[in-house]
C-alpha cells in the first residue's frame, strides 16, 4: 500500500522506475560504505557484523534482499587486548536486489583488485510486473 509519504517522495523524481531502483541502490551501498569502514573487526565477531550490516540495509526502502561477506583471510584470532584489525572497503562483498515498482536492480560492492578500488556498480537491472 503507497502512502503519501511514498507519493510524495515519487513526485521529486523525474526519472524511469530502473533509474529509480539503481539510484536507490547507490544510496544503499554508499551507505554501507561510509558508516561500516573502520569498525574494529576481529575472526571471533566478523559474522555478527555482517549480519548487522545485512539487517539494517534490509529494513531501508524498496530493498528485497541483501548480503553481506567479509574477506576472513585479513582477520586473526584476537591475542590480546589490543589486537583487531578495522573494516577496509577492500574487505566487503556486498550484493543487493532492490526493486522499484516495475524495476529490479542487482547491485554488487566488491574489491577490483585490477584497480585498486572498492567498486560499488549495477549488475543487473530487469523489469518486474506492478505490484
Amino acid at each position: 500500500m503507497r502512502g503519501s509519504r511514498e507519493t510524495t517522495a515519487d513526485s521529486y523524481f523525474r526519472c524511469s522506475d530502473a533509474e529509480r531502483a539503481a539510484f536507490e541502490a547507490g544510496v544503499k551501498m554508499g551507505t554501507i560504505y561510509h558508516q561500516f569502514v573502520g569498525v574494529p573487526l576481529s575472526a571471533d565477531n566478523v559474522r555478527t557484523l555482517e549480519k548487522a550490516i545485512e539487517a539494517g540495509c534490509g529494513v531501508q526502502p524498496f530493498v528485497e534482499k541483501v548480503t553481506v561477506k567479509i574477506d576472513r583471510s585479513m582477520l586473526r584470532k584476537k591475542r590480546g587486548q589490543y589486537d583487531y584489525v578495522s573494516l577496509t572497503g577492500e574487505m566487503l562483498d556486498v550484493r543487493m536486489t532492490v526493486r522499484y515498482r516495475t524495476a529490479r536492480v542487482k547491485a554488487s560492492m566488491r574489491y577490483i583488485e585490477k584497480m585498486n578500488y572498492p567498486l560499488m556498480f549495477i549488475e543487473e537491472t530487469s523489469k518486474v510486473p506492478a505490484r
